[in-house]
């Protein structure tokens, strides 16, 4: 009976300490992966204050992330937990909590729509307390020493006061005075949690991306806008520095290019065969316009950049060159320039000898149609255009009562009047048109290829004292060219020359360089007009050009020669050799051996300034033919925009037929060149 009884009551001990040992770990288990803080369960389950014993770990976040590897590093023993000497209200103590892999704490939740305001609160105070999620290993050690020390005491980590800190901080930042409401949260969660886990990261953020960016906090702390601005900012206040650096710069230089019909340009290249009866212009027109690479000749050339240039493929260069201009824009409003890329010497070659004048007019007419019919005209009426024709001004100025006349007549149309138009050489009696250098055949990409050519100028000697090539111009009585060849010719020793009339020498460019640059001086006489394509190819080669007229240079190419052209050429009455009072070779004696070094160096520096540079590249800090162009051009309609500001007329300060004379010395009155340029005498003024 009495043993009866006693395996009864030692059954139900056994009974209750199997109880209570289940019941106490049941409870350990459960409350070690819950907050405190209104019953949330750390991995998101929503419905209850804990995972369900049917339920791993692995499964819930499965179920909730898509992905289990995120808790495999949750450690819940006695190393993570340490017992606080304070109790809580209802005499319960606080548990503190060390999760290995928490950095990544906003992969793994996935909210509920009812909780995002929650849990949104959170994420800020764990942003303002913990900054590992933006500066990653840095903060990451501090937090890590910091909870070591803490450990050393036996001291449980309490963020409660840097929550309450960062909080204060947050409202600060927002403007929040409402110091009552703070303090009635800060009491509401004391009831529920005195202190969030801590977050102890053992891995790199670079191997583990973050894939969730739902609770990112919408007003930051004041911590974490300074992280921010250290790794983002920065370069941004780099990239707007250097837009606006490209902006200034661009300022006033803004040119719009006018998107012509392809008639008016690519059909021409397109039907290249047809543009010439004489010369293969579809070979020039190869290579942007450069023509052909010349064959290899380090004697006279340099490695790169020569090409057998045409010399009427100017527009086509120089639409090139515009297509790599820094400064273009797509928005014409803001444009200093609009620029028209109309191949007016190509189209108007193909008709020159036609005596027909209405095909000759036909697309210029055609153009000029189109453009006054564009609204960026309508802005100022054409006078912020300018357009690029590659051939002298007469081929373009046609007399308008003489259909048979030369040329045809797109600088005489009242549009055109209007337009900056740049020739090869333009009419010093007419205040539209501005000449820019002819090609040469050479056309660097590297400002090295260009100091290189200079030096290898200067470097020279020069065998003869002058030079000329060309050919007799018989049926032009005013032509002074019998007389040079004549007086060359009797030098023999002294001067070289290049006959042109039996042969096609002077058309290519190795018999050219060869005599320029053994010669000290190189004549420069009028030809067909005044201007002729073989006083750059002798600026190029460093030989000092020799004028017989101030048209051949002086009041045509101001934006590249330099005033004073005294420094680097010669100019000799035209009239005095016609009536032999001057003798070339004694007056190019008697000028000093100091002089001519001087003037040679003077030339050499002219160099950079009358070539185009390749296209396809870009030069440094060279400014070549084009970009002394462009610059004159900009500067021209910028004045002339100012004088229709200012409600005056435009160019109405001097006399059309003195336009040369205003536009090279910025002045008007008795000058000794003014016989020249007498109208009385003709177009070449002689």
């Amino acid at each position: 009976m009495s043993g009866k009884c006693r395996f009864r009551t030692q059954s139900w001990y056994i009974v209750l300490i199997s109880f209570l040992l289940w019941f106490t770990l049941f409870y350990l288990y459960t409350s070690s992966i819950t907050f405190s803080k209104k019953g949330d369960s750390f991995l998101g389950n929503n419905h209850t204050g804990f995972v369900d014993s049917s339920e791993s770990f692995h499964d819930v976040a499965r179920v909730e992330t898509g992905d289990s590897t995120y808790v495999k590093d949750i450690n819940i023993g006695g190393d993570s937990v340490e017992e606080t000497n304070n109790e809580t209200e209802k005499g319960k103590k606080p548990n503190n909590f060390f999760v290995d892999g928490a950095e990544h704490l906003d992969q793994v939740i996935d909210l509920d729509k009812d909780l995002e305001a929650d849990i949104q609160t959170m994420v800020e105070e764990n942003e303002t307390e913990s900054v590992e999620i933006i500066s990653g290993k840095e903060n990451e050690d501090e937090l890590n020493n910091e909870a070591a020390n803490t450990r050393n005491e036996d001291k449980p980590i309490d963020l409660s006061s840097i929550r309450i800190k960062g909080k204060k901080e947050v409202a600060k930042q927002k403007g929040t005075e409402n110091v009552s409401e703070l303090q009635r949260e800060e009491n509401a969660e004391d009831q529920t949690v005195d202190s969030f886990p801590i977050v102890k990261s053992r891995r790199e953020r670079a191997k583990r991306p973050r894939e969730r960016n739902r609770n990112k906090p919408a007003d930051p702390s004041p911590v974490m806008e300074k992280r921010i601005e250290k790794v983002v900012l920065e370069p941004r206040r780099q990239n707007v520095v250097r837009a606006e650096s490209d902006s200034s710069s661009c300022s006033g230089r803004y040119i719009y290019i006018h998107n012509l019909p392809r008639k008016f340009n690519q059909d021409l290249l397109d039907n290249c065969q047809s543009l010439s009866f004489w010369t293969d212009m579809c070979e020039c027109a190869s290579n942007l316009g450069l023509g052909a690479p010349l064959p290899s000749n380090e004697k006279l050339y340099s490695r790169t950049g020569w090409f057998a240039t045409n010399q009427f493929l100017l527009e086509v260069i120089f639409h090139n060159r515009m297509k790599q201009y820094k400064c273009l824009t797509k928005d014409p409003s803001v444009a200093s320039a609009i620029y028209v890329p109309y191949y007016a010497g190509l189209d108007v070659g193909r008709y020159l000898w036609n005596p027909d004048g209405f095909m000759r007019d036909y697309d210029a007419v055609n153009l000029v149609k189109w453009l006054a019919a564009r609204p960026e005209w309508k802005k100022m009426w054409g006078r912020d255009h300018f357009l690029v024709a590659g051939r002298i001004n007469w081929d373009f100025r046609r007399d308008h009562k003489n259909e048979s006349d030369w040329g045809n007549e797109l600088l005489n149309f009242s549009e055109s009047r209007n337009m900056t138009m740049l020739v090869i050489e333009s009419s010093p009696w007419n205040n539209n048109d501005f000449a820019i250098p002819y090609p040469t055949y050479f056309h660097p990409s590297r400002d090295d290829d260009v100091f290189q050519w200079q030096n290898r100028m200067r470097r020279l000697k020069r065998r003869f004292l002058f030079s000329f090539a060309g050919a007799r111009r018989p049926n032009l009585h005013e032509s002074i060219r019998n007389e040079i060849i004549d007086q060359c010719l009797a030098s023999r020793r002294k001067c070289r020359f290049l006959e042109c009339d039996k042969s096609r020498k002077c058309h290519k460019p190795v018999y050219l360089m060869k005599l320029f640059q053994s010669s000290v001086f190189c004549l420069q006489p009028p030809g067909d007009s005044y201007t002729r394509r073989s006083i750059f190819d002798s600026i190029l080669a460093g030989c000092i050009p020799v004028f017989f007229h101030p048209g051949s240079a002086y009041v045509q190419y101001i934006w590249h020669f330099t005033k004073d052209y005294a420094k680097y050429s010669v100019l000799i009455p035209g009239n005095d050799v016609k009536s032999g009072k001057a003798n070339i070779e004694r007056i190019l004696q008697k000028i000093p051996r100091e002089k001519k070094v001087a003037m040679r160096e003077e030339i050499i520096k002219l160099i950079p300034k009358v070539i185009y540079a390749d296209p396809s590249s870009r030069l440094g800090t060279i400014e070549d033919a084009f970009d002394l162009t462009v610059k004159g051009v900009l500067d021209r309609i910028e004045t002339v925009r100012n004088q229709m500001r200012d409600g005056k007329e435009v160019n109405s300060e001097f006399d059309e037929e003195e336009s040369w004379k205003y536009f090279t010395f910025g002045k008007l009155g008795v000058h000794e060149w003014d016989p020249y340029f007498s109208s009385k005498l003709g177009k070449l003024g002689a």
